[in-house]
């Protein structure tokens, strides 16, 4: 039978929380008041300012009179923000293309679908995504990769780096703790000069350096340089992450797995590697968010990004001086996909937390 503690009442609710938690003493009544006073202040200006006084209607002379936000910018210029210069006309191409790629993340993200014939559905899905976007063939009119950007540049960007540095980064950091001097001799050196400069200078190398050790007249174009670039520099930073979870373990793991007869591959993949990358999923995602942000350095190799686009939007005469309402509209979409990544982690590590207790 098991032993439920009961409070007495009055020693649970909302209530009792606030009381306890914000009114315990005066000094926290002081304090609460004042942040309770500012909360209301700044809402209310918020409210007022982006919606009660706000233009919505794409209309720059209405938005210049008005005292609140400026929404109709949004309106006007959300398909260069969200697609980028990618043609007017051809716009629904990207637009199936991220539905269908938020649509495989998610199929991705639930354990039942954690099969080996994940990977064909990956490889596939990005040669059907390649097609779709690039054209040139089943009537589809062919669009240069230079007209690519906005939000479809950055998902892809960002997920391709992310899915092709996972491996890498787990295969760096088994190399790290190798006994191979040469192996993690190489592995160290890759890491810690990867990790040692920004990544802004990573893919200035990787579009300047990259072309110097190709045969002459051939050539790579600065997206797969630019992806190349940031698979390299997110593997670099994962290798460290999933080093960590390796060190975290009792060495008595290892041993077990010795005495079982298993090899070293085999006790990495059915023994070591799950209970490790169950440890470093806090710091494993933060390196994902960071990845999906940082791809707005993709401009100083001449790519549009999502917060790209936006600056080019804000750019015209007649919506210059409402960068605020632009910026905005960006950086909602950065939170909603941001905080779906850490909120399918905090919900996956609990996951994982039950089955452990049973």
């Amino acid at each position: 039978m098991n032993n439920v503690t009961m409070k007495p009442p009055g020693q649970s609710g909302a209530l009792y929380w606030i009381r306890e938690n914000l009114f315990s003493s005066k000094l926290n009544t002081v304090i609460s008041a004042i942040c309770i006073y500012l909360l209301v202040k700044f809402t209310i200006a918020v409210v007022d300012w982006g919606i009660l006084n706000a233009v919505f209607a794409a209309d720059s002379t209405a938005c210049k009179a008005a005292s609140g936000a400026c929404w109709g910018i949004i309106s006007e210029k959300y398909q260069l923000i969200v697609f980028g210069t990618y043609p007017r006309d051809e716009q629904w191409r990207p637009l199936v293309a991220m539905v269908w790629f938020v649509g495989l993340i998610g199929c991705s993200l639930h354990r039942s679908f954690w099969k080996l014939w994940l990977i064909p559905l990956w490889t596939g899905s990005l040669i059907g995504l390649g097609v779709l976007m690039w054209g040139g063939v089943l009537g589809l009119s062919y669009v240069e990769n230079t007209q690519w950007g906005g939000l479809p540049l950055t998902l892809l960007l960002a997920v391709v780096g992310t899915v092709a540095a996972f491996p890498l980064g787990i295969l760096l950091a088994l190399g790290r703790q190798s006994e191979l001097p040469l192996i993690r001799i190489w592995c160290v050196a890759f890491i810690e000069l990867v990790r040692g400069v920004p990544l802004i200078s990573v893919l200035f190398m990787a579009s300047v350096m990259f072309p110097l050790f190709l045969p002459e007249g051939v050539t790579i174009d600065k997206l797969l340089r630019a992806q190349v670039g940031i698979i390299l520099f997110t593997a670099a930073y994962l290798a460290e992450v999933f080093r960590g979870g390796l060190q975290a373990l009792p060495k008595g793991q290892y041993e077990a797995a010795s005495a079982m007869g298993l090899t070293y591959w085999q006790t990495m993949r059915v023994v070591i590697m799950p209970q490790a990358l169950r440890i470093v999923i806090p710091p494993t995602v933060n390196s994902f968010i960071s990845t999906f942000k940082d791809t707005s350095l993709v401009l100083i190799i001449g790519l549009f990004d999502l917060l790209a686009t936006a600056k080019v939007a804000i750019t015209d005469p007649s919506w210059r001086a409402f960068y605020v309402e632009a910026y905005i509209f960006v950086a909602a979409i950065y939170f909603v996909f941001c905080y779906s990544m850490a909120s399918y982690a905090n919900n996956l590590e609990t996951d994982l937390r039950k089955g452990e207790q049973h």
